[in-house]
This record gives C-alpha cells, sequence and structure tokens, in this order.
C-alpha cells in the first residue's frame, strides 16, 4: 500500500529510490533494510564502501557522508541535530558539526532570475552597482554584495531558486522515513525521531522566508537602538521579498581575528563585554536573543562597535521563563542551588515523581563548584557544557529546544569571550540584568500587569463555564456521563480498610462475649446442672465456668485491640 501510494507521485517514489541509493553506497544497509522492509541492494554499489558496524545505527561519519550528499535538506537537519546534546549521543553530536553548509555559487543568471520576478525588474534595474561574486554561498541562500543608486552599500540575500519544492519533498519523505524507523527501532522510539522531523520543518520554512528573517533584524535594532556599542544593520524593505533580503551592509573584522581586532587600536577584552552584556540584555530584557553568535555571525566595526548579522535562528524567551533565568543565574553566582532547583521546577524540567532530587542537586554541585573563582581562561566551556548535558542525560530530561539554544548561546559567549582573552564570566555580567529583572516584577505596574492578564484569563474560563455545565447536564440526562477515578495508592487504601474492618469485627466479637458471659452468669436459670470439683477446691457449675471463661477471653481480647491500636498511634 505504502509503494503504491509513493508510485502515484512518481518524483517523490524517484526521490526516494536516490535516498536509499545513497544509503547503500555508503553501507548503511541495515538502515535501508529497515526503511525498504527487505534486504535492498542496488546493483553496482561497491563493497568496499560498507564498512558500517552491524548495530541499530551505522556509524556518525557514515551517516554525515550521506547528509552532504543527498543535499540541502539533509545538510539542515543534520546541522540542527548537532544542537541535541541532550538526546543523541555525543559522537553522533560531534560528527554533525562538521556539515559543511558551502556550496558551488550559482551563476549570476540564475540570481538575477529570482530577484526580476520577485521584485518586478532586474538587478540592473535596482541597484547602481551588483557584485557578479557572491561574497557567500549556502545551501539554501546567497549573498551578493550591490550598491543602491542612493549611494548605500548593501547586502543582497537570494534564496536559490526552486529550492523550495525539493525542500518540501524531502522533508515528506523525513517523516515516511521517521515513522519508519520509529516502528522498527527502540531507540527510534527513544529519541522521538518524528517530533524531530517536526522541529526541523518549523525551522527551515522561516530560514526560507526573508520577511521573517526581516522582522527579526527589524525587531534587534529596536532592541538596540539606544545602545552606543551595538549596531544592528538596516533592512530596505521596498527591496525585500519572500525569497530576497536587502539589507545594510556591515564591513569589519571578524570577532575570532584577535590580533587584527588589536591592530585597529581596540581592545578585545572590551568586545568581549559587550557581547556578554548584549547576550544578557537580549535574555533578561527582551526575551529574544540571537541564537547562533559564531565568529563568522559577528562583527567587529572600525568604530569599536559591535555588528551581529545572519538573524535566521532566533530564540524566543516568555515572562515566565525570563524570570526563572534570572533566578538560575542568581543561584549559580551564589551556590544557591536550592534556588536553582526551584526555578528548573518551575520551568517544568523537573518531576519529583521520576527524579531524585537529592541526588540531582548533587549533581549540579559537582559540575558547579569546581569552577567557582577561576579566571574565565582557565575553565574549558566545552568541558562544563559537556558535563551538563552528562546530568540532563543520566536523569532522562527532555530539554525545551529554547533552553538548549540558549545554553549553546551562553557557551558560544563564553568561548568567543576567552578567545578575545576576557576574564570575565557570563555570570558576573548578567547578575546586575537578573536582579533588575527580579525588582521589575514586583513593581506596581508589573503586579497590575500579571493580574489583568489572569484577570482575561479568568474571564474566558467563566464565560465557557455556562456551556460547559449545560454540556455536563446534557451528557448525564442522556445516560451518557461517565466518570474514573484512579488512585496511585489503591494498594494501600485496600490493607488500610482490611484492617479496619478486622479490628470492628474483632471489637464486635468482644462486646458480643462480654454479653454472653454477663448473661450467662447472671442468669437464674441452670442451663446445665452439671458441677465440676477438683481435689481440695469448691464445685464449680459449668454454666459459672463457661461465663468466668467468656469474660477472661472477651479481656484479653479487648486489651489486645487496644495495644494494637495505640501502638499504631491512630487512637
Amino acid at each position: 500500500m505504502i509503494v503504491l501510494r509513493l508510485c502515484l507521485n512518481v518524483k517523490l517514489f524517484w526521490r526516494l529510490v536516490c535516498i536509499l541509493r545513497v544509503l547503500v553506497w555508503y553501507g548503511i544497509k541495515d538502515v535501508t533494510g529497515r526503511i525498504a522492509g527487505v534486504a535492498f541492494k542496488v546493483p553496482g554499489t561497491p563493497e568496499k564502501n560498507r564498512d558500517t558496524a552491524a548495530t541499530e545505527f551505522p556509524s556518525p561519519r557514515m551517516i554525515r557522508l550521506c547528509m552532504e550528499q543527498l543535499g540541502p535538506s539533509f545538510i539542515k537537519l543534520g546541522q540542527l541535530l548537532s544542537t541535541r546534546d541532550d538526546i543523541l549521543p555525543f559522537e553522533y553530536v560531534n560528527e554533525f558539526k562538521r556539515l559543511q553548509d558551502q556550496v558551488k555559487p550559482l551563476p549570476l543568471s540564475a540570481i538575477s532570475n529570482v530577484v526580476e520576478r520577485e521584485l518586478g525588474k532586474p538587478p540592473a534595474d535596482l541597484f547602481d552597482r551588483f557584485n557578479s561574486e557572491s561574497i557567500a554561498a549556502a545551501s539554501v541562500a546567497q549573498v551578493h554584495e550591490a550598491r543602491l543608486f542612493s549611494g548605500e552599500r548593501v547586502a543582497v540575500k537570494v534564496i536559490r531558486p526552486d529550492i523550495l519544492p525539493v525542500i518540501r519533498k524531502d522533508i515528506r519523505l523525513m517523516y515516511y522515513l521517521a515513522r519508519m524507523i520509529e516502528n522498527r527501532s527502540e531507540r527510534g522510539r527513544m529519541l522521538g525521531v518524528v517530533n524531530l522531523v517536526k522541529e526541523f520543518e518549523r525551522t527551515i520554512f522561516k530560514e526560507l522566508d526573508m520577511f521573517t528573517e526581516a522582522g527579526n533584524i527589524e525587531r534587534f535594532r529596536t532592541n538596540f537602538k539606544h545602545t552606543r556599542e551595538m549596531h544592528i544593520c538596516k533592512v530596505y524593505r521596498e527591496y525585500t521579498s519572500r525569497s530576497v533580503l536587502v539589507m545594510e551592509y556591515i564591513d569589519g573584522i571578524k570577532v575570532d581575528q584577535v590580533e587584527a581586532i588589536k591592530a585597529a587600536g581596540i581592545d578585545p577584552g572590551e568586545i568581549a563585554l559587550i557581547g556578554l552584556r548584549s547576550f544578557s540584555r537580549q535574555l533578561m530584557e527582551f526575551g529574544f536573543f540571537h541564537a547562533d553568535p559564531h565568529p563568522g555571525n559577528t562583527i567587529v566595526m572600525a568604530d569599536g562597535r559591535v555588528s551581529i548579522i545572519d538573524f535566521g535562528l532566533m530564540g524566543y524567551v516568555d515572562d515566565e521563563m525570563m524570570k526563572e533565568l534570572a533566578n538560575i543565574c542568581l543561584g549559580f553566582a551564589d551556590h544557591d542551588y536550592d534556588l536553582v532547583m526551584d526555578a528548573l521546577k518551575e520551568m517544568g524540567l523537573l518531576n519529583e515523581k521520576q527524579i531524585c532530587l537529592k541526588e540531582f542537586k548533587a549533581d549540579l554541585k559537582d559540575v558547579s563548584e569546581p569552577f567557582y573563582g577561576r579566571p574565565l581562561p582557565s575553565i574549558s566551556v566545552k568541558e562544563v557544557y559537556d558535563k551538563v548535558i552528562q546530568i540532563v542525560l543520566k536523569h532522562r530530561i527532555t530539554m525545551p529546544r529554547n533552553l538548549l539554544l540558549i545554553f549553546k548561546t551562553f557557551v558560544q559567549n563564553e568561548a568567543i569571550g576567552k578567545k578575545l582573552g576576557s576574564t570575565s564570566s557570563i555570570l558576573q555580567v548578567a547578575r546586575p540584568y537578573a536582579e533588575n529583572l527580579l525588582k521589575q516584577n514586583l513593581k506596581p505596574d508589573q503586579l497590575f500587569k500579571r493580574f489583568n492578564a489572569d484577570a482575561r484569563k479568568m474571564a474566558g474560563h467563566l464565560q465557557s463555564m455556562p456551556e460547559s455545565i449545560s454540556g455536563i447536564i446534557a451528557n448525564a440526562a442522556a445516560n451518557n456521563l461517565s466518570m474514573e477515578i484512579r488512585h496511585t495508592t489503591s494498594f494501600k487504601i485496600q490493607q488500610t480498610m482490611e484492617k479496619l474492618i478486622n479490628r470492628l469485627i474483632v471489637g464486635i466479637v468482644i462486646a458480643a462475649s462480654t454479653i454472653s458471659a454477663a448473661l450467662i452468669l447472671n442468669s437464674s436459670q441452670k442451663l446445665l446442672d452439671i458441677d465440676f470439683g477438683f481435689a481440695g477446691f469448691p464445685e464449680i457449675s459449668l454454666t459459672g465456668l463457661l461465663g468466668v471463661t467468656g469474660y477472661v477471653i472477651a479481656t484479653f481480647l479487648g486489651l489486645w485491640l487496644i495495644i494494637s491500636i495505640l501502638r499504631s498511634g491512630r487512637l
């Protein structure tokens, strides 16, 4: 049935065949067999490339080579996977970081056709000068330098033609392959391969939309418009479409070129502080941060200002998460791990039923304490990051993507600061911003704002309540209302109820024995006129003997019941 559906779309089916061929070429026969459901062999495939170990998943290197061979969609997927240290083994993540997104540039004619199609005019009519050679060429987009007729120097980013249909087709196949892997592999289900494809789909389509990137730039520019130490490029909206983005050209020195920065008379340590302050503000003031601040995206301008480029990968933080991030920052700065734990609980990352909080806290201390008081150059940021990821994997914590982006951005900023020779820690730099954020949350206007938000939510619930009650009544009238009660401690409840019932029965027996003994002893009737005599003892009737025995038994049982209740502490 699956094969039949694929055959209905010849292009999609042929793309799947090409993917399978590449998999077999690189020796990933186990995965190919899982996908195809049969032993799949492409004629002419050399045996020498089949060096994959007989494991559930092939080697990281083989998968990376496959992704590079399969084109832009799979390269981007691999780059996304390189950020998921929380679910993928280290060797795979490390290998995926080597994926190269640089491709052979398209000729000027192809780029010109896209510009004319999107903006209605060829580059020659829109720009005073348009450089035929690209300054950057990636699998998704290509960038050219140009000059407007007004004299401004600009960078023109153009989405590669016909890439959108290819990516859509590949995503459909990714879903197909992901479902196959999850259905046939326990590890695939554990990793949540289908969810990874969903995450990739959201990311890649944002990157393919230049309107989205233009909006990111403008929002960032607004946030830092009053900051003299930062410069964010201008967007030319009249020259921007879904596939073309025209923005101010930023000229300067890449942030990792330390000697060139010094030669320009700029203090590298100050540049590092600008980066740390900028990230702190993005995280705890704006809730909107640049999630890919690698050296190629950070430019030091001639006047000492810092500029950030390429706004395709951004992260978002809501007010509640901003507050908890501030608490985490202060908690680590003050060695207050209870504050860190409380913040993580509020973020929904720690479940007391699934995680031993005491052990988790001890692991946090083991990671953090050795680094306190040490200068930044002596700290391996990668070592810190790897240890934190080990804790995440150990306690089976699923990290939200935005939180992973925050942590990786934190690591990247620290790494850049270390390369620039800074001795400042991001915790030191971020502390005043964290304290200010928490103070702002206590101001009357912020409290009133949150009150209004809660009131609106409550109003919505109250508005929908009559309809919900009416539905419940209607179901009850139609005998369609069912109720299910579950209790996680049902076995303990059963044991407790059994004890209570047993004690009640014993109490009833004791009372009955006492009453019966009293009635027998006080009876004027000789029920059994038989007397027993013992050597030296007076004679006693059988009636009296039964009454006394009943009293004795009832007394002992009563004492036993009282003692057991007292020992239980539940009198």
